[in-house]
C-alpha cells in the first residue's frame, strides 16, 4: 500500500443476527430509513442502505458468527438526528450502554447494544 491514497479502508461490513426480521426493523427504527431484505438460494441479509463506492454492509444470520458486545466498534451515521435515533434504541429492543456525549471535534455519539446484542455506536456531527 506505501504511499498509495485509498478512499476507505473499510468497504462492507456484516453485521451478526439471530433474528433477522427483528434486526431490520430495529436498525430501520434506530437509522431512520429502510432496510431492505434481500433473498436467494440459500441467503437472506438485510441491505445497509449506501450507494456508489461508499462503504456498505448488511445484517445476515452467520452460521459462524454470532452478534457480540466485545471487539470492533462499528460507527453508524445519525447525522442531524442522533438524539431521535437513541429514542428509538430501547422501544426496538435495544439499551443504550452511553447516552449522547461529545467525542471532541468529532461530534457526538451514543453507544447502544442493539436487538441481537451487538455494540455499536450512533454518530452525528452535531448534537
Amino acid at each position: 500500500m506505501g504511499s498509495q491514497i485509498v478512499n476507505s479502508l473499510i468497504v462492507w461490513i456484516d453485521i451478526p443476527c439471530v433474528d433477522l426480521d427483528r434486526a431490520i426493523a430495529f436498525y430501520s427504527a434506530v437509522l431512520g430509513c429502510t432496510v431492505a431484505k434481500q433473498e436467494g438460494p440459500g441467503f437472506a441479509m438485510g441491505i445497509l442502505p449506501h450507494g456508489g463506492p461508499a462503504v456498505g454492509g448488511c445484517l445476515a444470520v452467520l452460521k459462524d458468527t454470532a452478534p457480540s458486545d466485545k471487539g470492533p466498534l462499528i460507527y453508524l451515521n445519525c447525522d442531524g438526528r442522533l438524539e431521535s435515533a437513541v429514542a428509538a434504541v430501547g422501544s426496538n429492543g435495544g439499551q443504550v450502554l452511553q447516552p449522547m456525549h461529545a467525542i471532541g471535534p468529532h461530534g457526538f455519539r451514543a453507544i447502544v447494544k442493539d436487538s441481537e446484542g451487538n455494540r455499536i455506536a450512533l454518530h452525528s456531527t452535531t448534537a
